[in-house]
């Protein structure tokens, strides 16, 4: 499958199924964050991998919006290896960010699901996952095989069309 036929196929799952994720898929997850590209080549990111009764329970109390996946991939950066503007602006967000997108991307490509979740208490999960002081988390991930009724949300497919969203030199 092409790059912009899979950009397309990939969709917010919100209905996983019980089937837990092969180790190998998995981690063929992780590795398409490895690869990420991050400022300075710092690496910042920080997966914490939620995939068992006690973790997803702490998950829950963290965000409503777990859907059930068998496994959750939270997030995060370490503030103290990300790299700084000048101004002092992180990169740590965008980092994990651009880590997350690959991995979203790996995952559709093996036929997993996955959504994006910024909906979450930062804080409530810092505590839960007894996460240092320097480790931010980013978002959560919900991952997993999606259900069989899983469908794309009705706006999955609307896009503004790219003069809306993109402009030549003209500020």
């Amino acid at each position: 499958m092409n790059f912009t036929d899979l950009a397309q196929k990939r969709y917010s799952v919100r209905k996983f199924s019980d089937k837990p994720i092969e180790k190998d898929k998995l981690e063929l997850v992780l590795n398409a964050g490895q690869l990420a590209p991050t400022a300075c080549n710092f690496q910042p990111q920080r997966i914490v991998v939620l995939n068992n009764e006690k973790a997803l329970e702490k998950a829950k109390r963290c965000t409503k919006y777990c859907f059930n996946a068998p496994t959750i991939l939270l997030v995060c950066y370490d503030n103290t290896v990300s790299w700084k503007r000048e101004d002092g602006k992180d990169s740590g967000e965008i980092d994990a960010s651009i880590a997350a997108t690959q991995m979203m991307l790996q995952a559709a490509e093996i036929g997993l699901g996955t959504t994006w979740v910024g909906y979450f208490d930062p804080v409530q999960t810092t505590k839960e996952f007894s996460l240092p002081q320097n480790i931010v988390p980013v978002l959560m991930f919900p991952i997993g095989y999606p259900a069989e009724d899983s469908v794309p949300h009705p706006n999955h497919t609307k896009r503004l069309p790219l003069d809306k969203t993109v402009f030549f030199d003209s500020y």
